[in-house]
Order: C-alpha cells, then structure tokens, then sequence
C-alpha cells in the first residue's frame, strides 16, 4: 500500500510541475518587439509582419525583408541599405523561447562577429 501511495505521489507531483502554456515561435513571426538596450547599441523597436520588419532605433528607421528559413532560422536584409555594411544579410538564430519573449544570436554577413540578445514581444 505505501509503494502505490509513493508512486501516486511521484506521478501526481511529476504531471503539477508541468507547463501548462505552449510555447510556440510562431507567435514571433507578427507583432511589436523591443530589444533591450545593450553594450554598444541603442535599445531597439520594431513591427514585423512574417516577411517584412521596420525598426526604429536611436534617430534611425530600417526597412527589412525577412526570409525566414525554419521556424528557428531567418535572414534580415536592408531594403534601403546606406552603408556597405547595411548591404549584408544578417541571420538570425532562434536559440531559446519563453511565452513572450526569445533568445537569438545573429551574425552580419560573413564575419565571425556573433551579437547576442533578446526579443521581447510587447504587443500582437
């Protein structure tokens, strides 16, 4: 009887500490988005509408494509790149989710230079 009684609590404990809410990425695709200020950039806003972003950091506004590759990977490029450096794809990997918010690293172009952050989602 004690055995049974341990394992219902085993089970009973294991299946409560569950998350309940689905984490999704797809849920990144559209919406309002903020990238915390951070070393050496300004904090950053942006709308994304699946295939298309406009970003709004400091005094500067940025039109971009989307091609997003899997649900955990995408390419970024300028549509109205002002520098050589703007010309240059930038791809982004997904490398962790919360229900309103993701972890990525990106890398501009073909440097070595990875930037690290995190997306929050402030409204659908």
């Amino acid at each position: 009887m004690i055995q049974k009684l341990v394992i219902f609590c085993c089970f009973t404990l294991l299946f409560s500490c569950q998350n309940k809410q689905k984490l999704n990425v797809q849920n990144f695709k559209t919406g309002t988005f903020e990238i915390p200020e951070g070393k050496g950039f300004d904090k950053t806003t942006f709308i994304r509408k699946d295939s298309f972003q406009i970003e709004t950091y400091g005094d500067r506004v940025d039109s971009l494509s989307i091609v997003w590759k899997d649900n955990f990977n995408y390419t970024l490029k300028m549509l109205n790149p002002k520098s050589g450096l703007d010309r240059e794809p930038i791809r982004v990997k997904i490398t962790g989710i919360t229900s309103n918010s993701y972890d990525f690293e990106a890398i501009i172009g073909h440097s070595n230079y990875k930037q690290s952050g995190t997306v929050i989602k402030i409204s659908n």
